[in-house]
């Protein structure tokens, strides 16, 4: 596959797919599937997870990348390439053009985490941190590219990036042949539509669910608009599906060939990455888990068996310390309450007394005592607590209103 950088336009197909996968042959990993008992009780079917979180760089985009940096004639491989991203992109550019031997740099936001500007340098590119969000990173970078003549990498608006993506549809054919539903997130659009032309190209029946985060859907505004729209300010910690527009070359393929496309509450991106960490022991991104929060969100909707794509793990870990602890609010596990008490020797010791009773574990307490709004007596208590449930929950509520306290939250 060699292709200028002007034959952006072109359709992508099977043969285009396939031939992607000769080239990644020994560069990317084919991926495990793994079985998840605990989804497949809640489905009602099997479910398979296609486990891209343990790809080379974190994540499915090492695919693409390569796949449209090798097809670079020689005088463009030459002139280097640029990028722009916050994360998993940066780090599949970076590895793809120093297996290469091609000179790249990237483009990141200033508030991009720190372990991926680090990998991004790590595989070899010169990284570049500027603005604030992707949109003026994604500007500097185009700018880059139109003064120096390095080529610029779309994360997801080109041919040869779709069908490098597509390979992991021919991987999930040959690792599941028995699927018959493949649910994908999408932010830009690559993924689902590289997925979508090799999937239905030998397997039309098969049905794709595309899942996007509510706050940063634009696909079906735009599916419903027949063309590409923006959403401003898109707002999801899923920021792996975090894209304002569609791509115009996906928007096209997934319009035509993805079944339906879905959205899904941080709540439930939350309770997927949990159930991922606990469940099925995967470390997964919340766009990466944005499958499994389709499938909790509407288990009996999915016709089996079900391959679930967990797109990547690269979660910065203070994310995860704060999604982890969102996510077990989520399923009752952790609850946060404030009350009042006579500000006395003893009165905490009471308090935590009651909550020892009811097998409630007290994380963290703080004290107010200067509130205008208290009592000359009186002290504010907020207790972050870790629960069993949301019976529990309720049970903790009670035993704490049986003991005389008001509960305000």
């Amino acid at each position: 596959m060699s292709y200028s950088t002007a034959d952006s336009l072109r359709p992508v197909t099977l043969d285009d797919v396939r031939g992607a996968q000769k080239m990644l042959s020994g560069v990317a990993r084919v991926t495990a599937m793994e079985g998840s008992r605990h989804l497949s009780q809640l489905v009602g079917a099997p479910v398979h997870l296609k486990c891209e979180n343990l790809q080379r760089t974190g994540s499915f985009k090492l695919r693409g990348a390569y796949v449209r940096i090798a097809g670079l004639l020689p005088e463009e491989r030459a002139a280097g390439v640029v990028a722009a991203s916050a994360g998993n992109h940066a780090q599949g550019v970076a590895l793809a053009s120093a297996l290469l031997g091609v000179r790249s740099t990237v483009f990141m936001p200033k508030g991009a985490p720190l372990p991926k500007v680090s990998a991004t340098r790590d595989y070899g590119a010169e990284v570049r941190l500027h603005g604030q969000v992707v949109d003026e990173t994604l500007a500097a970078a185009q700018e880059y590219a139109a003064e120096t003549g390095a080529v610029f990498i779309h994360p997801f608006d080109h041919p040869d990036i779709i069908a490098g993506q597509g390979t992991v549809g021919l991987e999930i054919l040959e690792q599941c042949p028995e699927a018959r539903t493949i649910v994908v997130g999408i932010g830009g659009g690559g993924l689902a539509a590289g997925i979508a032309v090799s999937v239905k190209a030998l397997r039309p029946d098969l049905k794709i669910i595309g899942v996007q985060a509510e706050g940063a859907a634009a696909y079906p505004p735009s599916l419903a608009a027949g063309r590409p729209v923006s959403v401003e300010n898109p707002a999801t910690m899923a920021d792996g599906i975090k894209v304002g527009r569609p791509g115009d070359v996906p928007f096209g393929i997934v319009g035509e060939l993805v079944d339906e496309v879905r959205t899904v509450s941080e709540d439930e991106l939350s309770a997927a990455l949990l159930l991922c960490l606990e469940r099925a022991k995967l470390v997964v991104e919340p766009a990466g888990a944005s499958p499994v929060a389709a499938l909790l969100s509407r288990p009996g909707s999915f016709e089996g068996p079900v391959v679930a794509v967990l797109s990547g793990g690269n979660v910065d870990p203070v994310l995860m310390q704060r999604v982890l602890r969102h996510g077990m609010a989520a399923q009752g596990r952790y609850l946060a309450v404030r009350l009042r008490l006579t500000d006395r020797p003893g009165a905490l010791a009471t308090l935590l007394g009651v909550l020892s009773v009811v097998d409630a574990n007290v994380l963290d307490v703080s004290h107010v005592r200067t509130d205008p709004r208290l009592g000359l007596t009186e002290a504010e208590v907020e207790l972050h607590l870790e629960t069993k449930g949301p019976a529990h929950c309720a049970e903790v509520g009670q035993a704490l209103r049986e003991a005389g306290y008001t509960v305000m939250g």
